[in-house]
């Protein structure tokens, strides 16, 4: 199909929900801007004096994203392949409570009496992840949690293990006299301990339980480098394997090709 016969809804289709061609990467370029400054007027909005002394320019400002959104997540609904399946998918959802908090508390200016207001315009705050959709190194960094999802498991059943072992032992040797009064506080204090956060609401007091603690204070800096380690390790395969399936243009320099393209996507040249 050529593009002049190409349907609007295609054409709609390619620049909203593509990022091939200089209009999508534009469109998504400009929304991005948008969600960035949305979410400025959603932190801005929560700082009472602010929110004082700058309503009329906030509630102005929040209206026009919200129908901005409103009209791209229209634009969505109307040219996607399958509208059920985005408008219950993961983004769709996102789409739409990005919207939906302002019209609630228009049509239902009563409903404080349920929920403040307030807790619920903050659910706008959901936008930034709209911003995952189009930025590449996003997809790039979920392929690598998928990829290694099986080694990051094994190593939380492991950590796991370990803290339930750990938060029993010190259940027995410091006891409730000392503040661990059963095994789930223990593990408790066990996971924040491994976890480097410390809090210090529960301390162990015996010579045997510092020394056990000293030894969860040692296995949490190594427990933390693992599964960075292994996310890292999976990010660098797949941009090994990237660099290897992409091919670049002569004459405009795309470097966004892939080997089995035949034609730039770009300016049409044979590669």
């Amino acid at each position: 199909m050529t593009l002049s016969h190409r349907t609007l809804k295609d054409q709609m289709y390619e620049v909203v929900f593509k990022s091939e061609s200089s209009a999508g990467r534009l469109f998504d370029k400009i929304l991005i801007g948008m969600i960035a400054l949305s979410l400025v007027v959603v932190i801005l909005d929560s700082i009472s004096d602010i929110a004082q002394r700058f309503h009329s320019i906030l509630f102005t400002l929040e209206w026009f994203f919200t129908l901005l959104f409103s009209l791209e997540y229209i634009a969505r609904l109307y040219c996607a392949k399958n509208r059920i399946k985005y408008a219950t998918s993961f983004f769709g959802v996102i789409d739409l409570i990005a919207v939906l908090p302002t019209y609630l508390a228009l049509f239902f200016p009563d409903l404080h009496a349920l929920i403040d207001i307030r807790i619920l315009r903050m659910i706008r705050i959901f936008r930034i992840f709209k911003l995952t959709a189009y930025v590449e190194e996003y997809a790039h960094l979920g392929h690598a949690l998928s990829a290694s999802r099986k080694k990051i498991l094994v190593f939380l059943s492991f950590v796991l293990m370990i803290v339930l072992v750990m938060g029993t032992l010190m259940y027995v040797v410091e006891g409730p006299e000392n503040g661990f009064t059963s095994i789930p506080i223990a593990t408790y204090w066990a996971i924040t301990t491994m976890t480097t956060v410390g809090f210090g609401d529960i301390t162990p007091h015996t010579d045997l339980g510092k020394l056990i603690a000293s030894v969860m204070m040692l296995m949490g800096w190594g427990t933390l480098a693992v599964p960075t380690g292994i996310v890292t390790s999976e990010m660098s395969r797949s941009h090994g394997r990237r660099l290897l399936a992409q091919a670049s243009c002569h004459e405009c320099g795309a470097d966004h090709l892939e080997k089995q393209d035949l034609f730039c996507r770009d300016c049409g040249a044979k590669i």
